[in-house]
């Protein structure tokens, strides 16, 4: 727990603005209510703080909490007790940017979660093939493998259409190395 100390009040306030939208969108496309995703985006934080992690830069930072929230939720998720509800509850999410649930992002949550998270971190947070192979402690190969089986996937579940990725908002949208090629 002394760990913990070594982080500011201040730091860890100004940590939590920039990374609980993005937590928020991992936790609740796993746990598919907002009750549930608001308990794993604090467990995920608590987690941080308990381990008192020390971050080369902001983007390890951002990739320790997705994989992090991403664990949590599939360990909370493996209990009996779990109930799931409709994505519709995720057009509420805080803050001021707002997350469309559409068609394709309905079908990529019902992806293998080897899929599911490869899709998620390229696509809707902007990760290199290379930044997601490290933040899961996988081969670059394995990535890149499961991105192309994920867009197989996707393609044949769409109808193929190229361009349906690439539209829904995500960063890749800005920075344009990241549309889906069918």
């Amino acid at each position: 727990m002394a760990k913990s100390l070594q982080r500011t009040d201040k730091e860890i306030a100004e940590l939590y603005q920039r990374h609980v939208k993005t937590v928020y969108r991992v936790c609740f496309a796993y746990m598919k209510n907002r009750d549930d995703a608001d308990d794993m985006v604090h467990d995920t934080f608590v987690k941080l703080i308990r381990q008192g992690c020390a971050f080369a830069h902001e983007e390890h930072e951002k990739a320790w909490l997705i994989r992090t929230a991403s664990n949590l939720c599939k360990d909370n998720l493996r209990h009996w007790w779990r109930k799931r509800e409709k994505f519709e509850d995720c057009a509420a999410l805080p803050g001021k940017d707002s997350f469309e649930i559409t068609e394709t992002f309905q079908v990529i949550m019902g992806l293998p979660e080897r899929y599911k998270t490869v899709i998620y971190m390229y696509y809707y947070e902007g990760y290199s093939g290379q930044e997601i192979a490290q933040a899961l402690s996988k081969p670059l190969s394995t990535i890149y493998n499961h991105l192309h089986e994920a867009k197989t996937i996707l393609r044949n579940k769409l109808g193929g259409d190229s361009n349906r990725l690439s539209n829904h908002g995500t960063k890749s949208n800005q920075a344009g190395p990241h549309k889906i090629a069918c």
